[in-house]
């Protein structure tokens, strides 16, 4: 945690400068932060500005804090994720390292390698898909979550939807056979869709190039989800 991530029900007066905090992030305060009465540490609201929270006072239940928000939280990067959704141990790491690198917006959808069970998963819920993404947050000091849509249907969403999102996009498909080369060092938004471990099917990336996607590769090796966006991240940007 290097970020101590406040919501709205932690401010304890109108003015929203002294937060009570209890529970987890108390104890992670205490024992990996080593809190002490006066220590000052990074801080920001959830959705809102950043800043620093001075310890006042250690209890045996309860740390208060005095809180300074003045600060804008980092930008956020200029690609739109489109993610065929992977097991769900992948799908918690990818939404996790997805909002530590600042994408703001991901579109989770069905694809004929998906396994059908993933879409029962415990981690579909918006509960732990919170989870994820404030761990990301606390991970990358910043406070702006990223949107999740689900979306259960591929030909409607790449037909009906896609359009909607390619204004002003690069559009780009992430495909680990013949594919070029994946672009680096873009000064564009990107749009990039991202299919399972052994990519999208013929079928699929044809109905992506009716719609303008460049299908582009890192090479011959076959990453893992969670791994194959931190990579095409860094290289795109």
């Amino acid at each position: 945690m290097n970020l101590i991530l406040l919501q709205e029900s932690d401010f304890s007066d109108d003015s929203k400068t002294h937060v009570r905090l209890t529970g987890e992030r108390m104890n992670h305060i205490i024992s990996v932060f080593k809190a002490s009465t006066g220590q000052v540490l990074k801080a920001g609201l959830l959705g809102g500005p950043m800043g620093s929270a001075q310890i006042d006072s250690i209890k045996e239940s309860y740390i208060d804090l005095s809180v300074k928000l003045d600060k804008a939280p980092p930008p956020p990067l200029p690609l739109t994720l489109i993610l065929a959704l992977p097991r769900p141990k992948s799908l918690k790491k990818t939404i996790e390292v997805a909002t530590t690198l600042g994408i703001k917006k991901i579109y989770i959808i069905e694809s004929w390698r998906v396994e059908k069970s993933y879409w029962s998963s415990p981690e579909l819920s918006e509960e732990n898909l919170k989870q994820h993404i404030f761990k990301g947050l606390e991970q990358a000091r910043d406070t702006i979550p990223p949107q999740i849509h689900i979306r259960r249907r591929f030909k409607p969403f790449v037909q009906d939807e896609i359009p909607g999102l390619l204004p002003g996009n690069r559009a780009l498909v992430a495909h680990p056979y013949n594919g070029t080369s994946c672009p680096h060092s873009l000064n564009s938004p990107v749009l990039l869709a991202v299919g399972p471990e052994g990519g999208f099917i013929p079928y699929e990336i044809e109905l992506f190039c009716s719609q303008g996607f460049e299908v582009v590769s890192l090479g011959e090796r076959i990453l893992r989800v969670e791994q194959a966006v931190p990579a095409l991240v860094g290289r795109l940007f």
